[in-house]
């Protein structure tokens, strides 16, 4: 692995009900695999299951790149830059209204919650989502979080008429709420929260409030593909599942072990602050009651539909993809092999 740097089911394309056997290890197939971003603590269960030859088992040689954001990865995989990817689902519910001919698809559902929330600091003199209204509120301009938030905050029960939103660059956005320049930001919890610590600022100062544990219950990254590449890689495609599968099983059992399969690959890679974001990514957005009940990459079609609706009303998409069409389970072995914590 180098770091260099329509439904399936219900458009009359459907899938043959059994998956040719996986491809031998002298045969391995080729795959171009973008992450979302760079290299973090989540990311290691690539890393594991490439450094333990369970991605060449399965049949795969993958070469694994960094990214630069969700809605970067998905146009690259749309494109066929790449095969498959590792992005935010929200991003794909524009993307696929606007694109049906380069439909994206997950095929597994990593993160069962999104890591979109509101986070300030205890000096806001913010206790509660509630709080937040009429102050000034940052976050860059056309960003998922940003979009969300009027979603949220109907859930929330915030008023959101008064605030005041501040456009920024993302690098800008931890720095602008840590020296008080805005009252709050929304974003990743897992970026933010570790980006605010480097920053100085202590961990028992800042407050954060996920937008899928405050009511919008919805979904965050997947490994996703093209809908035309799926219905021609039936079997790489779930060789893929089955080994990420695999390697989230090893990451949460030897987290150390991924971290340093991470180091590996990124010299400037930091092994203890990562350690970290991954367990809070394990906490908050992996280790789910839902997963536990399901198994993980186990798709409620409910929490589906209510991802595509408020991101639909969000981006103003009025004839928005069915969850369906950017969903399927197909690609996931039996649930007895996904069944973790």
């Amino acid at each position: 692995m180098s770091l260099h740097r329509r439904t399936l089911l219900a458009t009359g394309a459907s899938l043959p009900l059994a998956l040719p056997a996986v491809r031998s290890a002298a045969a391995q197939a080729p795959i171009r695999f973008c992450l979302d971003w760079a290299l973090q603590g989540n990311h290691g269960m690539f890393a594991l299951a490439e450094d333990r030859g369970v991605f060449r088992r399965e049949g795969l040689a993958v070469r694994m790149d960094r990214g630069f954001g969700s809605g970067d990865t998905a146009v690259k995989v749309a494109a066929g830059a790449y095969d498959i990817g590792y992005t935010d689902v929200s991003t794909m519910v524009k993307f696929n209204a606007e694109n049906p001919d380069k439909r994206l698809v997950s095929i597994y559902q990593v993160l069962d919650r999104t890591a979109t929330a509101l986070i300030t600091l205890r000096k806001s003199g913010i206790t509660d989502p509630k709080a937040v209204a009429g102050k000034r509120l940052g976050a860059p301009e056309g960003e998922a979080s940003r979009m969300l938030f009027p979603a949220f905050a109907r859930v929330a029960g915030i008023e959101a008429s008064g605030i005041r939103w501040t456009s920024m660059a993302a690098n800008l956005r931890d720095t602008m709420l840590a020296q008080g320049q805005v009252d709050a930001v929304t974003g990743f919890l897992f970026t933010t929260f570790f980006n605010l610590v480097g920053l100085g600022v202590k961990e028992e100062d800042i407050m954060a409030w996920p937008y899928a544990e405050n009511g919008l219950d919805i979904y965050g990254s997947a490994v996703v593909a093209r809908v035309d590449w799926l219905e021609r890689n039936p079997q790489q495609a779930a060789a893929f599942v089955k080994a990420s599968v695999e390697g989230l099983k090893m990451l949460l059992n030897e987290p150390d072990a991924g971290m340093a399969a991470l180091k590996r690959h990124e010299p400037l890679f930091d092994e203890a602050l990562e350690k970290r974001r991954w367990a809070m990514t394990r906490d908050r957005s992996i280790l789910t009651p839902h997963v536990r009940a399901n198994a993980s990459g186990a798709v409620d079609m409910g929490r589906a539909e209510t991802l595509i609706r408020v991101n639909a009303e969000a981006y103003g998409v009025t004839t928005p993809p069915k969850a369906a069409e950017m969903f399927t389970e197909r690609f996931l072995p039996p649930a007895s092999e996904r069944r973790i914590g």
